[in-house]
Protein backbone atom coordinates (compact mmCIF):
# COMPACT_ATOMS: atom_id res chain seq x y z
CA UNK A 1 0.00 0.00 0.00
CA UNK A 2 3.01 2.30 -0.26
CA UNK A 3 2.95 4.92 -3.01
CA UNK A 4 5.89 5.96 -5.19
CA UNK A 5 5.55 9.16 -7.23
CA UNK A 6 6.84 10.01 -10.69
CA UNK A 7 10.57 10.11 -11.47
CA UNK A 8 11.65 8.67 -8.11
CA UNK A 9 15.02 6.93 -7.89
CA UNK A 10 15.54 4.20 -5.30
CA UNK A 11 19.10 2.87 -5.12
CA UNK A 12 20.20 -0.62 -4.08
CA UNK A 13 18.70 -2.15 -0.93
CA UNK A 14 16.31 0.72 -0.18
CA UNK A 15 13.45 -0.45 2.03
CA UNK A 16 10.13 1.40 1.76
CA UNK A 17 7.37 0.45 4.19
CA UNK A 18 9.11 -1.69 6.78
CA UNK A 19 7.46 -1.96 10.18
CA UNK A 20 8.08 0.95 12.50
CA UNK A 21 9.64 0.32 15.90
CA UNK A 22 6.36 -0.08 17.77
CA UNK A 23 6.13 -2.13 20.96
CA UNK A 24 4.17 -1.93 24.18
CA UNK A 25 5.35 -3.30 27.53
CA UNK A 26 3.42 -6.22 29.02
CA UNK A 27 2.75 -7.05 32.66
CA UNK A 28 5.32 -9.86 32.37
CA UNK A 29 8.07 -7.38 31.52
CA UNK A 30 8.28 -8.31 27.85
CA UNK A 31 7.31 -6.23 24.82
CA UNK A 32 4.41 -6.91 22.48
CA UNK A 33 4.49 -5.73 18.88
CA UNK A 34 2.05 -3.00 17.85
CA UNK A 35 0.65 -3.50 14.36
CA UNK A 36 2.02 -1.00 11.85
CA UNK A 37 -0.91 -0.53 9.49
CA UNK A 38 -0.01 2.75 7.77
CA UNK A 39 2.01 3.28 4.61
CA UNK A 40 4.76 5.39 3.04
CA UNK A 41 4.07 8.07 0.45
CA UNK A 42 6.93 9.21 -1.78
CA UNK A 43 5.93 12.21 -3.84
CA UNK A 44 7.51 12.96 -7.25
CA UNK A 45 11.24 13.52 -7.91
CA UNK A 46 12.45 11.87 -4.69
CA UNK A 47 15.86 10.17 -4.72
CA UNK A 48 16.81 7.69 -2.01
CA UNK A 49 20.36 6.39 -1.52
CA UNK A 50 21.43 2.79 -0.96
CA UNK A 51 20.51 0.99 2.28
CA UNK A 52 18.10 3.67 3.43
CA UNK A 53 15.04 2.50 5.37
CA UNK A 54 11.71 4.32 5.58
CA UNK A 55 9.21 2.82 8.04
CA UNK A 56 5.50 2.75 7.36
CA UNK A 57 3.23 4.76 9.61
CA UNK A 58 1.79 3.11 12.68
CA UNK A 59 -1.48 4.58 11.45
CA UNK A 60 -1.56 7.10 8.64
CA UNK A 61 1.46 7.77 6.47
CA UNK A 62 5.17 8.43 6.56
CA UNK A 63 5.50 11.16 3.92
CA UNK A 64 8.50 12.17 1.82
CA UNK A 65 7.54 15.32 -0.08
CA UNK A 66 8.40 16.32 -3.65
CA UNK A 67 12.07 16.79 -4.51
CA UNK A 68 13.57 15.31 -1.32
CA UNK A 69 17.06 13.84 -1.73
CA UNK A 70 18.24 11.21 0.77
CA UNK A 71 21.79 9.86 0.87
CA UNK A 72 22.82 6.31 1.81
CA UNK A 73 22.22 4.64 5.20
CA UNK A 74 19.43 6.83 6.53
CA UNK A 75 16.72 5.68 8.97
CA UNK A 76 13.34 7.42 8.79
CA UNK A 77 10.91 6.18 11.42
CA UNK A 78 7.14 5.78 11.38
CA UNK A 79 4.89 8.78 10.70
CA UNK A 80 7.78 11.13 9.87
CA UNK A 81 7.11 13.87 7.32
CA UNK A 82 9.95 15.42 5.34
CA UNK A 83 9.18 18.69 3.54
CA UNK A 84 9.78 19.50 -0.13
CA UNK A 85 13.33 19.85 -1.44
CA UNK A 86 15.02 18.84 1.80
CA UNK A 87 18.39 17.08 1.53
CA UNK A 88 19.78 14.66 4.10
CA UNK A 89 23.34 13.27 4.11
CA UNK A 90 24.42 9.74 5.04
CA UNK A 91 23.84 7.96 8.35
CA UNK A 92 21.20 10.39 9.59
CA UNK A 93 18.29 9.22 11.73
CA UNK A 94 14.85 10.69 12.30
CA UNK A 95 12.71 9.30 15.11
CA UNK A 96 8.97 8.72 14.87
CA UNK A 97 6.38 11.41 14.21
CA UNK A 98 8.96 14.15 13.58
CA UNK A 99 8.13 16.78 10.97
CA UNK A 100 11.03 18.22 8.97
CA UNK A 101 10.22 21.41 7.07
CA UNK A 102 10.81 22.26 3.42
CA UNK A 103 14.26 23.11 2.02
CA UNK A 104 16.18 21.87 5.06
CA UNK A 105 19.80 20.73 4.83
CA UNK A 106 20.81 17.96 7.22
CA UNK A 107 24.42 16.81 7.57
CA UNK A 108 25.70 13.28 7.86
CA UNK A 109 25.27 11.35 11.11
CA UNK A 110 22.74 13.93 12.33
CA UNK A 111 19.75 12.88 14.38
CA UNK A 112 16.34 14.04 15.56
CA UNK A 113 14.34 12.85 18.55
CA UNK A 114 10.71 11.97 17.92
CA UNK A 115 7.59 14.13 18.00
CA UNK A 116 9.24 17.47 17.17
CA UNK A 117 8.80 19.99 14.34
CA UNK A 118 11.66 21.52 12.39
CA UNK A 119 11.11 24.87 10.64
CA UNK A 120 11.59 25.38 6.91
CA UNK A 121 15.16 26.09 5.81
CA UNK A 122 16.80 24.67 8.95
CA UNK A 123 20.42 23.62 8.51
CA UNK A 124 21.76 20.95 10.85
CA UNK A 125 25.51 20.36 10.81
CA UNK A 126 26.97 16.85 10.67
CA UNK A 127 26.90 14.76 13.87
CA UNK A 128 24.41 17.12 15.52
CA UNK A 129 21.44 15.95 17.53
CA UNK A 130 18.20 17.94 17.65
CA UNK A 131 16.22 17.31 20.83
CA UNK A 132 13.56 20.04 20.64
CA UNK A 133 11.26 21.75 18.16
CA UNK A 134 12.87 24.43 15.97
CA UNK A 135 10.37 27.25 15.32
CA UNK A 136 12.51 29.90 13.61
CA UNK A 137 12.98 29.39 9.87
CA UNK A 138 16.49 29.16 8.39
CA UNK A 139 18.09 28.37 11.75
CA UNK A 140 21.58 26.82 11.60
CA UNK A 141 22.27 24.23 14.31
CA UNK A 142 25.39 22.44 15.53
CA UNK A 143 26.34 20.11 18.37
CA UNK A 144 24.57 17.59 20.54
CA UNK A 145 22.22 18.68 21.82
CA UNK A 146 22.16 21.07 18.89
CA UNK A 147 22.38 24.81 19.55
CA UNK A 148 22.71 27.81 17.27
CA UNK A 149 25.69 27.51 14.93
CA UNK A 150 27.48 30.70 16.01
CA UNK A 151 26.82 29.90 19.70
CA UNK A 152 28.35 26.46 19.17
CA UNK A 153 31.49 27.90 17.55
CA UNK A 154 31.96 30.42 20.40
CA UNK A 155 31.37 27.70 23.02
CA UNK A 156 33.77 25.31 21.36
CA UNK A 157 36.47 27.99 21.20
CA UNK A 158 36.09 28.40 24.98
CA UNK A 159 35.98 24.64 25.50
CA UNK A 160 39.37 24.21 23.79
CA UNK A 161 40.85 26.67 26.33
CA UNK A 162 39.32 24.88 29.33
CA UNK A 163 42.43 22.88 30.37
CA UNK A 164 44.54 26.05 30.52
CA UNK A 165 41.79 27.91 32.40
CA UNK A 166 41.52 25.10 34.96
CA UNK A 167 45.30 25.18 35.47
CA UNK A 168 45.24 28.96 35.97
CA UNK A 169 42.38 28.63 38.46
CA UNK A 170 44.25 25.96 40.46
CA UNK A 171 47.37 28.12 40.49
CA UNK A 172 45.29 31.06 41.81
CA UNK A 173 43.74 28.86 44.52
CA UNK A 174 47.19 27.77 45.67
CA UNK A 175 48.30 31.41 45.99
CA UNK A 176 45.24 32.26 48.07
Amino acid sequence: QCQVGDRCILHANVIIGSDGFGFTPTEEGTFEKIAQIGNVVLESDVEIGANTVIDRGTMGSTIIRKGVKLDNLIQIAHNVEIGENTVIAAQAGIAGSTQIGASCQIGGQAGFVGHIKIANGTKEQAQSGVAATVKKESTALYGSPAIGYSDYLRSYAGFKQLPDLVKKLRDMEKRL
